[in-house]
């Protein structure tokens, strides 16, 4: 029988710093070491990530393989995030990677985050996986779009945001609200004691597969900003209502676009995938809908949503496999294409 790949591997596309060991498709260890300090900020500023992550990266490293219960001598191969992603951040993540293998004399295994977001459905957790072909909706701050998937290795784009992604259209609606970042899993939380139907706000028409949420968010801070003019006490009167209504408008939009790409396909094989997967309410919404369809829906666990080593573990397993390995004079790409 043939020994399974031990991977280490790496993410650092953002402001996570994480490393993870799988052996084969099992996740044997998946540590996440989540920067806060962009709280006070409102957002991700790109310099503070990239000195946290060059800080947390030997740290969470060790606790990963300890974790694990494995030593450095075990592992097989280093897979890291090549991109897309903020570029120092990538930097700091790749330098690792590419030191870890020359001082280990083992192969290097480049990933783009976005695939490896898709992949995390085949990750070993005793549940069903998907079948090929399927579609998948991958939707986090910096990309929405669905994903035609043919093989591990054939992966098709066939909608994608002309403007913002579904994520930033769910923190900068937050940061309207004067929630603290990420302004998405609050939404989330509140909206769950709203009314969805208490707000309306303007829909954007785009054809085919294509998505935009930037007139959505125009339409939310118009709405928001006369009815605070009106009663500067708005916000705080019908927080709750305002959140489930801007989630229920961004879900709608992105339930609607995948139903779409399933009567265009007739791939009724649905996966979900990025960040914004973890909302509960797009979650709920679309079992909904399988369950009316008969698709079959494949959601992952929540730490393998957000940003995480384990999606880029198995990522490299499957390269590991075919011996699709990287050089040294590999180089982080913020605007790494799919």
């Amino acid at each position: 029988m043939t020994k399974e790949p031990i991977i280490l591997a790496i993410e650092s596309s953002c402001d996570d710093t994480s490393a993870a060991v799988l052996k084969g498709k099992k996740v044997l260890s998946n540590v996440i070491a989540n920067q806060t300090i962009h709280k006070e900020y409102g957002g991700v500023v790109p310099e503070l990530a990239s000195r946290a992550h060059q800080q947390n990266i030997i740290p969470v490293v060790d606790s990963a393989i300890k974790k694990a219960k494995i030593t450095k001598s075990n592992i097989d191969a280093i897979a890291f995030t090549k991109g897309p992603g903020l570029l120092g951040s990538l930097l700091v993540g790749t330098s690792f990677a590419k030191s870890f293998s020359m001082g280990m004399n083992i192969p290097l295994i480049q990933i783009n985050h976005m695939k490896a977001h898709i992949l995390s459905l085949f990750i070993d957790e005793g549940q069903k996986t998907p079948k090929f072909p399927f579609l998948c909706l991958t939707v986090s701050g910096g990309h929405t779009q669905i994903v035609l998937v043919n093989s591990i290795n054939k992966m098709e784009v066939i909608g994608t945001t002309l403007d913002d992604a579904a994520g930033e259209a769910f923190d900068k609606s937050a940061k309207i609200l004067g929630l603290d970042y990420p302004g998405g899993p609050l939404i989330d939380k509140f909206g769950k004691e709203g009314n969805t139907q208490a707000f309306s706000f303007g829909k954007p028409k785009v054809d085919g597969l294509n998505f935009s949420f930037s007139g959505l968010k125009t339409s939310i801070l118009y709405k928001i900003r006369d009815c605070v003019n009106s009663n500067p006490n708005f916000i705080n009167e019908n927080l709750n209502d305002l959140c489930a209504s801007i989630q229920f408008s961004i879900v709608n939009i992105l339930i609607e676009k995948i139903q779409k790409a399933v009567n265009k396909t007739n791939i009724k094989e649905i996966g979900i995938a990025g960040g914004v997967s973890a909302n509960s309410f797009l979650r709920s919404s679309l079992k909904n809908i399988a369950k009316k369809n008969n698709y079959n829906l494949y959601i992952p666990k929540f730490e393998y949503c957000t940003d995480n080593a384990a999606m880029i573990g198995i990522a490299g397993y499957f390269k590991y496999l075919e011996k699709d390995f990287s050089s040294q004079s590999e180089i982080a790409t913020a605007r790494l294409l799919f």
